[in-house]
């Protein structure tokens, strides 16, 4: 099997509802975001890729259009932006456009990691 992976950062806040008050996370706070889109094949196509890395190039305007330096909680529409359904979120757009897609990770900090796997 063959994989290949990309990364694509972005800076954005969020609030993270249902928890409590006390909570850290229950105020608004900010992140510098790390998005790694993995993609597998069993085969390469003729140019000997799983994928070309600047097909991907609609993921990175996606996340520069609509999630740099905004609210998350606007743009996703709800309260649980955590970066499991980021992950998730992230996995189901890119998988409409290339069915290669594995899995999709998630960093609010460098310690940190939320993955998702169809």
């Amino acid at each position: 099997m063959f994989r290949i992976t990309k990364q694509f950062a972005f800076s954005a806040s969020h609030v993270l509802g249902g928890l409590e008050a006390d909570h850290p996370c229950a105020r608004l706070h900010g992140h510098n975001y790390i998005v790694e889109i993995e993609l597998q094949s069993s085969s390469l196509d003729h140019r000997g890729f799983v994928r070309d890395y600047r097909e991907l190039g609609p993921l990175k305007r996606l996340i520069d259009d609509e999630f740099d330096h905004r609210h998350l909680n606007d743009v996703l529409g709800h309260d649980h932006v955590t970066a499991e359904n980021l992950a998730k979120f992230f996995c189901d757009w890119a998988r409409d456009r290339w069915p290669e897609v594995s899995a999709v990770r998630v960093s609010e900090t460098p310690k940190t990691w939320a993955e998702y796997r169809p």
